[in-house]
């Protein structure tokens, strides 16, 4: 039988762990491990793990290496055939484990599945950060079944179809260990954010499937390490946007990209400085000093990454979500 381990990366998130782990513990298998591996925390993380959870292995990393390399780091030291990748505010109900196993066990040729992911806050709303699975518009504008842009939707059971996806959170990620560390892990230079769509990414062009399991659902509070408006996460989220489309699309669509993408994102910054939030407004630049310090480093990775690819992807959508979204097109349901 497959082995699967939980891997939670904490950081300094003593409350989300009080408040979400016995629920991961409670619906663990007696055969699956529960291992958080603890980003160089400075608060009480640990010593809290050890009195109240003596059942989790803890890993111990020397400071913050953000998602991507926390994660990276950790799995190095994780022997087992899928990763589960949890974040520290997920909520899992009973059963949510095993549709998702069968899953992979199911399709080889599956690199990553995802359950359904609902707020824990308003239980019938999807949650932002994957709903029931994603996709990249022409442009590289994420999106989700059940949130497009800032408009999530309320759960009626209309994505509840399983099928081939774009992305899937890495909020709850769970993926073939052979695969993770045969294309590299995540991107360490990302730190955080966009690395699992970077990794959904390259799966597909090592012919691998990406694929959304809605019969397997959670509850995701979101925002637990950063805030969605925060000037870090708008930073993050345009550079790393910006460095996983050199490296990956195509020639047209990096071409297509060039063009639009520093208007939209002039456009985007301007509308932060007229909201008065001058530290955002600075951030999209920063983002774009970044990534142009970065494009002799991303040449090189791009070459590898296309140079090895065995064929494209097929779940970019080819419009504009912005375009879409002004003109009224706000659920997946009118979109595709």
């Amino acid at each position: 039988m497959s082995t699967v381990k939980i891997i939670i990366l904490n950081w300094n998130g003593t409350d989300h762990l009080r408040r979400f782990l016995p629920s991961v513990v409670a619906a663990a298998p007696a055969d699956v491990e529960v291992i958080v591996a603890d980003n160089g925390s400075t608060d009480d993380s640990v010593a809290m793990l050890g009195a109240e959870f003596p059942t989790v292995t803890i890993l111990r990393m020397d400071r913050n290496y953000g998602f991507a390399g926390g994660y990276n780091r950790a799995l190095q030291h994780v022997e087992a055939d899928y990763y589960l990748l949890l974040n520290s505010d997920i909520e899992t109900p009973a059963g949510w484990l095993q549709p998702l196993v069968d899953c992979l066990d199911r399709n080889p040729d599956v690199a990553v599945v995802s359950p359904k992911l609902l707020s824990s806050e308003a239980r019938g709303m999807f949650e932002y950060a994957g709903a029931s699975g994603g996709y990249l518009d022409i442009l590289g504008y994420p999106f989700c079944r059940g949130r497009i842009l800032k408009c999530v939707e309320v759960d009626r059971g209309q994505y509840d179809d399983e099928r081939d996806v774009f992305w899937v959170s890495g909020a709850a990620f769970c993926c073939r260990a052979d695969v993770f560390h045969a294309l590299g892990g995540f991107d360490d230079d990302f730190f955080a954010h966009m690395e699992e769509i970077d990794l959904c990414w390259r799966m597909q062009l090592a012919g691998y499937r990406v694929r959304v399991v809605p019969q397997s659902k959670v509850y995701h509070l979101g925002g637990g390490t950063l805030q969605t408006d925060s000037p870090t996460k708008v930073f993050y989220n345009h550079r790393n946007n910006l460095a996983m489309l050199y490296k990956c699309s195509t020639s047209g669509q990096r071409l297509l990209v060039s063009v639009a993408r520093p208007v939209l994102d002039l456009l985007a910054a301007l509308s932060y400085l007229v909201q008065g939030r001058a530290d955002n407004f600075r951030a999209v630049f920063r983002a774009y000093r970044d990534f142009f310090a970065w494009h002799p480093m991303l040449s090189k990775k791009r070459r590898t990454i296309r140079s090895s690819r065995t064929s494209e992807t097929r779940h970019i959508y080819r419009g504009s979500i912005v375009a879409r979204y002004m003109f009224g097109r706000r659920t997946f349901g009118r979109l595709m």
